[in-house]
């Protein structure tokens, strides 16, 4: 199912590049790794892989980023989990701090919306093309089909991803547990970390660490979902503009890594390179110890047949989720002749040549809506 165990160099080598080269949300991160490692490198198979998406939506946190860490850590050990989640994290980080500085020393935010225009069209051909071998892997049974189809139109509809996917679970337990006329006093539900922000008064740095501990070790979703506790944490309550906020969003889906890395910028904007520093080092920490603590204890209830159709039904539901990430990014993103122009033309680089690194997609996209933002 895996290589022997690889090496810290491979390891780094890989998700520092995927650091600076992976532009876009958890979805398109997810797609570029899969393309890395099953296709490419052929570190693990298409189940393996499913299976690793399936245990890290199953605990809170940055997905993409927990997916790189459990990564890391199945081809190089604990050494490995702390490498490669860093290598990830990092560049996105440097770049969003440097831009931070630049926006708090002149004032405004880099001049990038005709590039991110053409980011998102792109962004959805380089996730639809790399998920379909997913899909077809995931879909095992008309039962599991049903529980994909049920959990794409409750996302659709907009209900909590978080219940989506634990009711996928519950719900295809109990169709185990019919079929095979057994009960379900074997399975454990997992515990939910929840970290309470201690009440301090002022925004100090103790406040800024656990406010951002807190958020990393319950939040659940994409990169948006963040954004919604930021401005209910920092903005709401007067330590943050919110047009600083919306330029966090625009540096987060411009820079390349963990949409997470928005928070080097509203730390920045709080506390200078102290709170950077302490709100990077906080939003990311749980993911590490979570990875660490969980991510191979439920790959290892794999084993149990129950908990295998609970986990298969998790796959599927997260299937699910990035197609209705992708549905919800093509209503906002692809309603004009630009946008249509740039999609078609991903498309068609995207099939013709197979064997292209997504970035090049993603940047080409990013060009293309430049040109066509500016230029006509």
């Amino acid at each position: 199912m895996e290589k022997p165990e690889g090496t810290l160099r491979e390891v780094a080598r890989l998700f520092l590049k995927l650091g600076f080269t992976a532009f876009g949300g958890p979805a398109v991160h997810i797609a570029m790794m899969r393309k890395e490692v099953v296709d490419k490198l052929k570190w693990f198979d298409e189940q393996y892989f499913l299976d690793l998406i399936g245990s890290t939506s199953l605990i809170p946190g940055p997905t993409s980023t927990e997916l790189a860490i459990i990564i890391s850590q199945k081809r190089a050990g604990r050494k490995g989990l702390i490498i490669g989640g860093l290598c990830f994290i990092m560049p996105a980080v440097i770049i969003t701090g440097f831009i931070a500085w630049l926006y708090k020393l002149y004032g405004t935010s880099p001049k990038i919306q005709p590039y991110v225009y053409g980011i998102k069209p792109a962004i959805i051909v380089v996730i639809l093309s790399a998920i379909y071998p997913l899909a077809k892997k995931s879909l095992k049974s008309i039962e599991l089909g049903i529980i994909g189809i049920l959990a794409l139109v409750l996302c659709v509809l907009g209900y909590n991803q978080l219940y989506i996917m634990f009711g996928s679970g519950f719900l295809a337990l109990a169709i185990t547990a019919i079929k095979n006329k057994n009960n379900t006093s074997s399975f454990l539900p997992l515990m939910l970390l929840q970290v309470p922000t201690i009440g301090l008064t002022g925004i100090s740095n103790t406040r800024l660490f656990f406010t951002f501990l807190k958020i990393g070790s319950i939040l659940y979703g994409s990169g948006y979902v963040l954004f919604a506790f930021l401005d209910s944490e920092f903005v709401q309550k007067g330590f943050l503009q919110r047009q600083q906020l919306i330029d966090a969003i625009v540096v987060g889906q411009f820079t390349p890594g963990p949409v997470f890395s928005s928070v080097t910028f509203v730390g920045y904007q709080i506390n200078g390179v102290q709170g950077a520093v302490i709100g990077t080092a906080a939003i990311f920490l749980p993911a590490f110890l979570f990875v660490a603590l969980l991510g191979t204890l439920i790959l290892k209830l794999r084993e149990s047949k129950l908990f295998s159709s609970f986990l298969d039904a998790v796959n599927i539901a997260s299937i699910s989720i990035i197609l209705a990430v992708c549905y919800e990014l093509g209503k906002d993103s692809i309603a004009d002749w630009r946008a249509i122009t740039i999609a078609i033309a991903s498309c068609i680089v995207t099939f013709s040549f197979k064997k292209l690194n997504s970035a090049w997609i993603i940047l080409g996209g990013a060009g293309l809506g430049y040109i066509l933002q500016v230029w006509i």
